[in-house]
């Protein structure tokens, strides 16, 4: 199991699952507050909601439920779309091919080598998925945005960073919708696209992503 809590001085968004805990349908479940999770925001002076939804027993486990339906900047988040769309699109071949670093420093030092998917999915590494999203293009982008309703489906700002600075915005309940659809293979992508992503997101029993609102170059 791998947790982790980001800091930052900024909105903070945590959104756990695991490959089972997944849905849309926030109505239908139990809920269970949690006040007391407020702590960890506290300890770092951040702000946000966490939700965890049992899709077996149909329990949402959820901190800061006002902000359920506020849409935020899905950053790092996006790159499971991103993954989806540059692999239905033959941008890359799969989850092995092998990107090279383009020798500019960043501030993660897992963001400076040469990678892949698999490598860049586990480190969040924001170059790789802007050379995805440059690859695919605007007009490819925004067409699979609208075909699976993701968000607000704004990708203004520019196509290397729409989903860190600009103008895309997801709900952290429209992103447990899509991380369900993904689950149940519901999504408008092939299997193949799908099971590499859902691959690349489960090595183990559990996977647990945290989200900060913060972008980086």
């Amino acid at each position: 199991m791998k947790s982790a809590w980001l800091s930052s001085k900024h909105t903070l968004l945590l959104i756990l699952f695991t490959s089972a805990l997944l849905s849309s349908t926030y109505s239908t479940g139990q809920t269970n507050n949690r006040p007391d999770l407020q702590k960890f925001y506290d300890q770092y002076q951040g702000k946000g909601s966490f939700i965890l939804y049992d899709q077996k027993n149909e329990k949402y486990t959820i901190y800061n439920e006002s902000q359920r339906n506020t849409p935020f900047t899905p950053a790092s988040t996006f790159k499971i779309c991103n993954s989806l769309i540059s692999l239905e699109e033959g941008v890359i071949e799969n989850e092995n091919v092998v990107l090279e670093w383009d020798k500019k420093p960043r501030q993660n030092r897992e963001w400076n080598a040469d990678t892949d998917m698999k490598n860049a999915f586990k480190n969040s590494t924001v170059w790789f998925y802007q050379e995805l999203a440059k690859r695919v293009g605007e007009k490819r982008m925004q067409y699979w945005l609208q075909k699976v309703a993701y968000g607000n489906g704004d990708i203004s700002g520019g196509i290397d960073g729409f989903w860190l600075w600009g103008g895309l915005r997801i709900s952290p309940l429209q992103q447990i919708g899509f991380l369900k659809k993904l689950n149940d293979n519901d999504l408008p992508f092939s299997s193949r696209s799908m099971d590499i992503v859902k691959h690349n997101d489960r090595p183990g029993a559990f996977r647990f992503h945290s989200q900060s609102k913060d972008g980086f170059r």
